[in-house]
């Protein structure tokens, strides 16, 4: 592929799109959550407001993570070109210079403080904390973390407890155990992308002496753990059926359907550059769980 060095395609590559579905998909269900309780909360009307900025930081945290995570691996020399069997890497291909990516974390760092900052109008100043605990481990996540098998545990509670929870309690200044039960459940979702991610990289992960969760437990328990986690979500909406939410419940079932089937694609493909195939459906999966939970919730 040719790409210019420094050039706005390099930047969008470097950016990742696709993976802004794992920091759509927890904002959009907890805004959707608080839309739905802010009718019987009086005095806490819904703010669009703190919405838009909720879905601004989510957005500007993982392109942070991911040009974190870009240059870090190319340091490390984990981003090897001949053997990487995922997506190219900006550094590596040398579409982004090391000087350029360095400035693009500061800047985008900042940034996502900047526009999270704000939100302490609304939460109150737990959120400058919760803000800052997001930086920190988008940084400790590349450089430390996920080598050593934490990346499943940091997923649950950055892609699920953390920007449900808070998306839900800027709007509604509480938590519900409903709350607590949809944040669990999304950030397992989203961690079927980490799961088949490792699990394609599990022989390089293991030679560059990073740990991840395949590496440590093997690949068929791995394979299991991923589609028992995405059936484990589609039930804690269990929850949503029991506060008269039924469609919240119901409609997912076609995730768990389209689920299964990545399931025994990965199963069938099993090695190689091929499971990215299923690392873009999974990607796709977990949108389609997002949006499914997001309508059922608006519908009751």
């Amino acid at each position: 592929m040719e790409v210019k060095k420094n050039s706005f395609k390099a930047w969008v590559l470097a950016a990742r799109p696709k993976t802004l579905t794992g920091a759509a998909v927890p904002v959009m269900i907890g805004l959707s959550l608080a839309w739905k309780d802010s009718i019987n909360y009086i005095g806490h009307p819904f703010s669009w407001t703190a919405a838009v900025l909720c879905i601004l930081f989510a957005f500007i945290m993982q392109i942070d993570a991911n040009f974190i995570n870009d240059f870090v691996d190319y340091i490390k020399g984990t981003d090897d070109r001949e053997t990487r069997l995922g997506p190219e890497r900006a550094c590596t291909q040398g579409w982004v210079s090391i000087e350029a990516m360095k400035h693009a974390i500061a800047t985008t760092t900042v940034l996502a403080c900047i526009v999270g900052l704000p939100l302490a109008l609304y939460g109150g100043l737990e959120m400058i904390l919760i803000g800052l605990l997001c930086v920190i481990f988008c940084f400790l996540y590349t450089t430390h973390l996920s080598y050593i098998g934490l990346g499943d545990v940091l997923v649950l509670i950055f892609f699920g407890l953390i920007p449900v929870s808070m998306t839900y309690y800027v709007q509604l200044h509480t938590l519900t155990f409903e709350v607590f039960m949809a944040a669990i459940a999304c950030g397992i979702v989203i961690d079927t992308l980490l799961l088949v991610n490792n699990f394609r990289d599990r022989d390089t992960d293991k030679l560059a002496g990073k740990h991840t969760l395949v590496v440590r437990i093997g690949e068929k328990y791995t394979l299991g753990l991923y589609w028992i986690i995405g059936i484990a979500a589609f039930m804690m909406g269990l929850s949503f059926g029991l506060n008269g939410k039924w469609w919240a419940f119901i409609l997912p079932m076609l995730y768990t359907i389209l689920h299964t089937l990545t399931f025994l694609k990965i199963k069938h493909i099993w090695k190689g550059r091929e499971l990215n195939k299923c690392l873009s459906e999974t990607a796709r999966n977990i949108l389609i769980y997002g949006l499914l939970v997001s309508i059922g919730l608006l519908l009751n």
